[in-house]
């Protein structure tokens, strides 16, 4: 069971790792009027937008998976605890 809890976990962070990757990018485009730094092509973006686009996505990547993590440890938990009951 716990290879299971293990992949459930992964595939609860990579989903929320992605809505999270779009929701930066949208509230990136809709407060500065811009596409997301991303590729690096785009040479009229400054060095000061790309690092702290880097820092927000950063930011809210690590808020990401430290929810996913307690929020799958608090589902095993659960799950655990139902089990010792029957």
């Amino acid at each position: 069971m716990n290879i299971v809890f293990k992949l459930i976990g992964t595939l609860v962070s990579i989903g929320a790792g992605f809505a999270a990757n779009k929701l930066v990018d949208t509230v990136w485009e809709k407060s500065t009027g811009n596409k997301p730094p991303k590729d690096g092509t785009d040479l009229e973006h400054s060095l000061r937008s790309a690092l702290v686009f880097a820092l927000v996505s950063s930011a809210v990547a690590a808020v990401i998976q430290v929810l996913a993590g307690r929020g799958t440890q608090k589902a095993i938990a659960r799950f655990n605890h139902s089990t010792d009951e029957v």
